[in-house]
């Protein structure tokens, strides 16, 4: 993936994941501005590829139960 063609809205799953990942709070606020709250929601009770620190953080600030998160839960 060429990072100066990278459009975030064509690929809303891997944006948010990455900056609940590596998002400083500049990050944070822009994933904020451009997505919706429900996105970044199934994001993170989706994405397996959090690591649990992330997972458990941003599992807090938006009150999930961490049972709901992915990147919480044992592998299938």
């Amino acid at each position: 993936m060429n990072a100066e063609s990278f459009n975030p809205t064509d690929y809303p799953d891997y944006a948010i994941a990455r900056v609940l990942e590596l998002g400083d709070e500049a990050a944070v606020q822009w994933m904020k501005e451009t997505y919706a709250e429900a996105d970044i929601r199934r994001v993170l009770v989706t994405e397996r590829r959090l690591s649990r620190k992330s997972a458990n953080f941003w599992a807090l600030v938006y009150g999930i139960a961490p049972n709901d998160v992915a990147a919480l839960r044992p592998p299938p």
